[in-house]
């Protein structure tokens, strides 16, 4: 004797309906996790943007920005989001940290 959970049909429509809130699912934690990169991304310029050139600590937030910027690049491309140049002017990231992810 086989159980199912209330409401499901016979056949693959029950299934199809049960992937298709699955994929509803992962579509929002995807969506999630990328506003929160894109969040890590602002805070880390907004942080990097009022140093001064000659700061001490400048050198370990242009790291921290440039792993913020590659977390959230590996995130958009997980999406599906392929081209990055809009996303480049639109946070305004500067050179020094795109130099360091190996981009000119």
């Amino acid at each position: 004797m086989s159980l199912r959970p209330p409401g499901a049909q016979s056949g693959s429509a029950g299934l199809q309906s049960g992937l298709d809130v699955l994929h509803h699912e992962i579509a929002g934690e995807m969506a999630s996790a990328l506003g929160r990169a894109g969040r890590h991304v602002e805070e880390t310029l907004a942080r990097l943007r009022v140093l001064a050139a000659d700061d001490q600590a400048r050198p370990g937030l242009l790291r921290d920005a440039a792993e913020a910027v590659h977390a959230y690049f590996i995130q958009r491309e997980l999406c599906g989001l392929r081209r990055h140049d809009a996303v480049i002017r639109e946070y305004d990231i500067p050179r020094a940290v795109l130099a360091r992810l190996g981009a000119k």
